[in-house]
């Protein structure tokens, strides 16, 4: 399957990142009140991989993505994408506690950033290799900055250093997931990429709840509100957005499209929702420069005319005059 045009492609990841902003609302008023936070990604992994699994029965191009993969022979780390997903919801879950949201998130985004370009000038996606250009790092500051501005006004918790740098690492982990989940898509099928995904990250999800203590102790009380369990099917349409947008226009601007839709979904929960925020100017305009980080980063260089040196002129017997 051929990959969306960029537009296309950009705006299903946009739409990925305002469900990413409903996901992490939903799984942590999960975690919270069913008594540990680790439990919300528990749900939410389990949740995606049983929607994997019904596609699986229901769906011959998922089957047919992962026949085409056995044949694909790829190396054995391009199936290891989940571990960034993973990765993210288990430091997110001790160090957002700790740093406070904001603190947390630009370092996430700036991880993020440094990957994407890192990611795309190693050519670990499927679009190949892009040139560290000056468009794409100025992109990635821009979208940085973007998200420095939305978080203006949130509460700061400990500067810890080496939690800080754990979030960055974060955001890098992200960047490697999406960079080889695109990899293994382009391999096979979106929706094979997506599976391997979920197949990946669930049994560390599981293998982290069990070591942090979410099954021992008190029975969890788990609520009976249907949308707190939806975080598995948002799950997979962002991971299912994030396989088409990095096939079409690499790590870097697929990371900022996403973080823009999320500032985007986040601001659409705070005006939506009774008790939210409501309409937070700094988020608008953050997620307005996140978009246009996205258009920045996508920038080519123009490339300087070479000038060829005219031909010397020559008779028509082919002499030429001197």
């Amino acid at each position: 399957m051929r990959p969306l045009p960029s537009a296309v492609a950009l705006a299903v990841v946009v739409l990925g990142g305002a469900a990413a902003a409903a996901q992490g609302a939903v799984n942590a008023e999960l975690g919270e009140r069913a008594g540990n936070p680790v439990l919300g990604a528990v749900v939410n992994n389990l949740g995606g991989t049983l929607l994997i699994l019904v596609g699986l029965i229901a769906l011959p191009s998922m089957r047919a993505g992962l026949a085409a993969l056995r044949r694909a022979r790829l190396p054995w780390w391009a199936y290891l994408g989940g571990l960034g997903g993973a990765a993210i919801v288990v430091v997110g879950t001790y160090v957002v506690p700790v740093l406070g949201v904001a603190v947390f998130t630009i370092a996430q985004v700036a991880g993020g950033s440094l990957g994407g370009l890192a990611v795309d000038r190693a050519g670990l996606a499927p679009v190949g290799r892009l040139a560290l250009t000056v468009p794409r790092v100025a992109g990635a500051l821009l979208g940085v900055a973007a998200v420095a501005l939305a978080q203006l006004g949130r509460p700061v918790g400990e500067l810890a250093v080496g939690l800080v740098l754990l979030a960055v690492g974060g955001g890098l982990a992200v960047a490697v997931q999406t960079a080889l989940n695109g990899r293994v898509s382009a391999a096979g099928t979106s929706s094979a990429g997506v599976a391997v995904n979920f197949a990946t990250s669930t049994p560390v999800v599981l293998l982290v709840a069990v070591v942090a203590g979410a099954f021992s102790g008190p029975a969890p009380g788990w609520p009976t509100t249907w949308y707190l369990y939806a975080g598995g099917l948002l799950g997979v349409g962002i991971v299912a957005s994030l396989v088409v947008g990095v096939r079409a226009v690499g790590v870097l601007r697929t990371g900022l499209a996403l973080v823009a839709g999320q500032l985007a979904g986040a601001l659409l929960l705070d005006v939506l929702l009774p008790g939210g925020a409501g309409l937070r100017l700094p988020v608008l305009a953050g997620s307005a420069l996140t978009l246009l980080a996205v258009l920045v980063a996508g920038v080519r260089p123009r490339r300087r005319p070479v000038r060829v040196a005219a031909e010397p002129a020559g008779e028509s017997d082919g002499r030429l005059v001197g």
